[in-house]
């Protein structure tokens, strides 16, 4: 992964990156190079302290994503991005732009910046909208 890449995930040593949704098909160079960026490991979604960045990978198959995206706010620090990792269009598990756009809205979100993060995931910047919470 290039630094440009881990430039747009916004990611710097010392940040605290958050981890939700980790399966067995999540993209592991992926993790490893966050975890480079960052120069600390990530923390999964038991760690009981706020962090600075949230990276979600969802499924269309996993559980409520709007109850998720209202959780994951509770353990962010203001103003840190939530980077939802989903995968590509046309693979197993994609996830429509407008189921998430309607998720995003209903959990405060503010769908802004998306790219190909990995060869089968893309990554979408979530951000808390004007006035929510």
């Amino acid at each position: 992964m290039s630094e440009h890449l881990t430039d747009r995930l916004e990611l710097r040593p010392g940040l605290v990156v958050q981890e939700f949704g980790y399966d067995d098909d999540v993209d592991h160079d992926l993790r490893i190079a966050i975890e480079s960026a960052i120069d600390d490991e990530l923390v999964d979604e038991y760690y009981d302290d706020m962090c600075d960045v949230v990276i979600v990978w969802w499924r269309s198959d996993d559980n409520d994503l709007i109850d998720l995206l209202v959780d994951v706010q509770a353990v962010l620090d203001e103003g840190g991005p939530i980077w939802l990792f989903t995968p590509k269009a046309g693979l197993p598990g994609a996830v429509h732009r407008g189921e998430i756009e309607e998720a995003a809205a209903t959990a405060g979100l503010h769908p802004t910046t998306t790219f190909l993060v990995a060869p089968d995931w893309s990554a979408l910047k979530l951000v808390a909208s004007a006035g929510a919470w």
